[in-house]
C-alpha cells in the first residue's frame, strides 16, 4: 500500500487506520514521488490525497492509470467539492474518501468493496 500526502503528520494518521491491512505501507510526500515509486513497487492500493506541491494527486492518478491501468486509486483529502469528485473519477479513481471519515476508508479497503466509484 502507498500513501501520498506532503503532510508527515496525515500519513501517520492514515496508516494508523490501515496499518492491519497491508503487509508493507511505503509513503510519498508528493505527486511526483508517487509516480516515481509506483513503476517499480506496484503497491495494491494508492491513497492520493489531492492538493500537493510539484504534482497534484489528480495528476499524478491519470499518469498511473495511464501507465497501468490497473492500478487502483484512492483519493484521500480534505476537500469535499463535487467537480473535485468528478475530476478524480475523470482521472480513475476508484473511490473518494474524505479525511474527517478515515474509518470508511479502512473498511472499504479492509472489505475490498470498491466499487468503480464512489461517490
Amino acid at each position: 500500500m502507498l500513501i501520498v500526502d506532503d503532510n508527515e503528520a496525515m500519513r501517520r494518521t492514515i496508516k494508523t487506520f490501515i496499518q492491519d491491512l497491508a503487509d508493507e505501507i511505503a509513503e510519498c510526500s508528493s505527486g511526483l514521488a508517487a509516480l516515481e515509486y509506483y513503476p517499480t513497487f506496484k503497491p495494491d492500493w494508492i491513497l492520493m490525497d489531492i492538493r500537493m506541491a510539484d504534482i497534484d494527486g489528480l495528476t499524478a492518478t491519470r499518469e498511473i492509470k495511464r501507465t497501468c491501468g490497473d492500478a487502483r486509486v484512492i483519493i484521500v483529502t480534505s476537500y469535499d467539492e463535487p467537480s473535485l469528485r468528478e475530476e478524480a473519477a475523470e482521472a480513475g479513481a476508484c473511490a473518494y474518501v474524505i479525511k474527517d471519515n478515515l474509518k470508511q476508508l479502512a473498511d472499504l479497503i479492509g472489505r475490498s468493496l470498491i466499487p468503480t466509484y464512489l461517490v
